[in-house]
């Protein structure tokens, strides 16, 4: 198989099922106007999370990487009247960027935006939470998933789901002596993922338009959150 393969057949079911509108659209092109590459997810991808939370019956999401609001809107969009997504993201512009979009998609009501470093606004978040998340999306600098997975296990609620993306780098996290920052960071990942009792997950590996990569579904087994301090998280 090759990109272009991928690329076809991302294309096929994109028609056949033809879900994205003028508001996602605008929304999947937020990385042109920074000459970025297309790093947000795929519209099948934003789909998948769209189901997903249905499926959770989610009232309440976290998510951890807004960059142009494509996936928030996804996201936005599964909640019920009254639910209520939070999502942070480090770089100001791209919140600003993100916040046109959620308005376009008439979901801004629904969505609160907190705008810098996650590891400063987490702990914040689990001091003020009034209710847990029932779904986590991780989509952010790759070093510090571990870290962002244990704030998101820390906010969740037992029957929680944790989705983390790029999780396979291309196929670099089978390589342990990669040096790179990013691939050291999703090894470390997945092996706090596989030690921690009080959950359950695997790995899956995709292709298609977005190229190679692979995401991680968790869920934290029911009777397990046994939660810690707030103040012994890192």
């Amino acid at each position: 198989m090759t990109q272009n393969q991928w690329n076809a057949v991302d294309g096929y079911f994109d028609a056949v099922f033809g879900d994205e509108d003028p508001a996602l659209a605008a929304a999947a092109e937020a990385h042109i106007g920074f000459d970025l590459p297309d790093i947000g997810v795929s519209r099948s991808q934003g789909k998948l999370l769209h189901l997903l939370a249905l499926v959770q019956r989610a009232e309440r999401i976290l998510e951890i990487g807004t960059f142009g609001g494509y996936s928030s809107i996804w996201l936005a969009r599964a909640l019920p009247p009254g639910g209520r997504l939070v999502t942070i993201e480090w770089e100001r512009s791209f919140a600003e960027t993100a916040a046109g979009h959620l308005a376009r998609a008439g979901v801004a009501d629904r969505v609160d935006q907190r705008v810098g470093r996650a590891l400063d606004i987490l702990p914040d978040l689990a001091k003020t939470a009034e209710e847990p998340f029932d779904l986590v999306f991780i989509d952010a600098n790759k070093p510090d998933t571990p870290e962002y997975f244990d704030w998101a296990l820390e906010l969740s609620r037992p029957g929680g789901v944790i989705v983390v993306d790029n999780v396979v780098l291309g196929g670099a996290v089978a390589d342990a002596g990669n040096p790179d920052g990013g691939v050291r960071g999703m090894r470390r990942f997945h092996e706090k993922v596989a030690a921690e009792p009080r959950v359950s997950a695997t790995t899956i590996q995709t292709v298609g338009s977005k190229g190679y990569d692979g995401f991680t579904l968790a869920v934290i087994l029911p009777g397990q959150q046994d939660r810690p301090e707030a103040t012994d998280l890192p």
